[in-house]
């Protein structure tokens, strides 16, 4: 990336570095080697935004017995992708331009980026600080027995906490998801003082509402907590009892999609209400769109059982957003301090800056994180360039770029240097605020455990062996592969800002998991991953060639981004992220790997 004429990870070609707030000034000094016949240079940048194209004439100066060039650009007023380059002209009336892959003509230039944020709307410190949690409802903890009959479904429910989940085809060859094990709020917040001894500071809850499968990404109802899991009440005592210890409590809202069985699609009847499914008399009938009624609508990647909303529909925004009783509001105030936005990219700018905004009024301190597998930056979702980081929309991001760049490297299909560029690319590119706030993890609900991917056939037993002890210490009956999680986990450590771990699962800033997955037990076996907020990513750099000699033979040749493809309705996705199989996946995956989803899960 570094290249001889001009650096903008450098100080001495580009200050400040990275991304820089709406209106400020940039200076820049090019340096051509000594003897380069240049006589004039000039920074050419193009807002792709406001497709407006800036040129500043840079002032030669003499430095050290040669010419170089000098300027100041400012910044638009409103956030902006600028995409800028170099154009010299030579003694010799000849004229080039100079991108990030050096000398070339207009048209093949590679120019740089230049992200212009809004820093008027303030980010909460304490995300981007501390230990985060991420806990799959069903797998964690069971306090109360409790009875399927009459509830959305059809349900099952497991008697014995260690048997293995439904996770194959049924007979008509779907996936069903429909087998639950009871984990409940009260088991969580009865280990509330086990999480606060590891450190945690945020727990990260996948879905607790209302719904049909164990993963619960199929909501039938935002306004009540699913009855295997509780009530509201013991949502309330959980965030109450967490705040005592210094834990705050994130909420996953799938606001992009609904389930089939919900009470505003109601497919099957199961409510008394009219839903989608019964025709234009329903409230919700134009939350879907239907082409044509009733068997055909939109679903998320053609899932029929998850039919897409219309998030543009202003009876539905009203009813998650802007409206006094909101969801968005009402859990806010029930006790949670943030939302985790699933699939965020998937969502209209509009729609999340909306949440922000009721954020920002009511609850200035709750906290926006967003479900995005690139660089947040330069994501384009249907054909657009998304704008949700640049100020007035999400906090952060999950910070999926982290973990494929570090779990390429540890496959041994790319460089020490390819993870530095990774890392610094982000760096670079986010706003300040969302670097340092991002969500660090190596595993999460939505991809294979780091312990699969480095080649562990066979977690250890019995599971009260599954510790930090097991994974970072010397043994010579330790599994290689489990060795290779040492520099992982220092690379995770020392990343600047939230990474998750799986005891259900959770990462925002650092990260540790412990407890349940498909193998975890009532009275709370231990198994963890860990993070700390230390910005020492060189030092992460700098051990990780160690990695290589560690890493099993039996680890794959190829890094490996998401879980296992489902043959649930021959769904299948172009895009390289996250799998609309693991929407049926998630207790098949805990049972497969270690622990629940986690940073590094052992």
């Amino acid at each position: 990336m570094s290249t001889k004429w001009f650096d903008p990870r450098d100080l001495l070609f580009k200050s400040p570095f990275g991304a820089v707030p709406c209106g400020a000034d940039v200076s820049f000094c090019f340096r051509p080697e000594r003897g380069a016949a240049v006589t004039r240079c000039e920074l050419l940048a193009h807002g792709e935004f406001a497709d407006q194209w800036t040129t500043v004439e840079l002032t030669p100066a003499q430095e050290d017995g040669h010419v170089v060039y000098r300027g100041i650009f400012t910044a638009p007023d409103d956030v902006e992708l600028v995409w800028y380059h170099f154009r010299l002209s030579w003694a010799d009336g000849g004229t080039s331009c100079y991108g990030k892959n050096g000398l070339c003509a207009w048209d093949a230039v590679e120019p740089w980026q230049l992200t212009v944020y809004d820093d008027t709307h303030k980010t909460p410190a304490w995300f981007g600080r501390g230990v985060t949690y991420q806990i799959f409802p069903d797998r964690f903890r069971r306090a109360k027995s409790r009875d399927v009959a009459g509830l959305v479904g059809p349900r099952t429910l497991h008697e014995n906490w260690d048997e293995l989940p439904e996770y194959r085809p049924n007979a008509e060859g779907e996936i069903t998801c429909s087998d639950f094990f009871g984990g409940d709020l009260q088991g969580i917040t009865e280990k509330l003082d086990y999480l606060a001894s590891l450190g945690v500071t945020t727990l990260y809850l996948c879905p607790i509402f209302e719904a049909s499968t164990n993963h619960r990404y199929d909501t039938a109802c935002y306004e009540r907590i699913d009855p295997l899991l509780g009530d509201e009440a013991d949502f309330r005592t959980l965030c109450a009892e967490a705040k005592k210890r210094g834990i705050y409590v994130m909420l996953d809202g799938v606001f992009n999609h609904t389930g089939r069985k919900s009470v505003y699609f109601n497919a099957d009847g199961f409510y008394d209400n009219l839903g989608a499914a019964q025709g234009e008399q329903s409230p919700y009938y134009r939350w879907y769109n239907f082409h044509p009624f009733p068997d055909e609508y939109d679903a998320w990647w053609g899932i029929k059982n998850l039919p897409a909303v219309n998030e543009r529909n202003e009876s539905y925004v009203n009813y998650i957003i802007t409206g006094e009783n909101s969801i968005v509001r009402r859990w806010l105030r029930a006790g949670a301090s943030a939302w985790r936005l699933d699939v965020a990219d998937e969502l209209p700018d509009e729609f999340i800056f909306a949440i922000r905004a009721v954020m920002q009024q009511d609850f200035p301190d709750a906290y926006l994180l967003g479900e995005v597998w690139e660089d947040g930056t330069t994501k384009v979702a249907y054909s657009k360039r998304r704008r949700y980081l640049l100020g007035s929309g999400l906090h952060g991001l999950m910070n999926y770029p982290f973990r494929t760049a570090l779990l390429s490297y540890l496959a041994g299909t790319s460089g020490a240097e390819d993870f530095r560029d990774a890392m610094e690319t982000i760096r670079e590119n986010y706003p300040s605020p969302a670097f340092y706030g991002a969500m660090n993890f190596l595993s999460t609900h939505d991809t294979p455990r780091l312990l699969t991917l480095l080649g562990c056939k066979q977690p250890p037993a019995p599971r009260c062996s599954r510790s930090p002890r097991w994974c970072f210490t010397p043994s010579q009956a330790r599994p290689r592969s489990t060795t290779a999680t040492r520099p992982a986990w220092m690379a995770l450590r020392t990343r600047s800002t939230a990474a998750p771990t799986h005891g259900g699962m959770r990462i925002p800033r650092c990260s540790i998991g412990s407890a349940r997955s498909a193998g975890s037990a009532p009275n709370g076996s231990r198994c963890k991953a860990a993070t700390l907020p230390t910005p020492l990513l060189r030092a992460a750099c700098s051990a990780l060639p160690a990695a290589r000699t560690m890493r099993s033979p039996s680890a794959p040749s190829t890094p490996v981004r998401r879980a296992p493809r489902s043959t649930c309705r021959g769904q299948r996705r172009s895009r390289t992220t996250r799998s609309a199989a693991s929407r049926f996946w998630p207790k098949a995956v805990g049972c497969i790997s270690p622990s629940p989803p986690t940073t590094l899960c052992c």
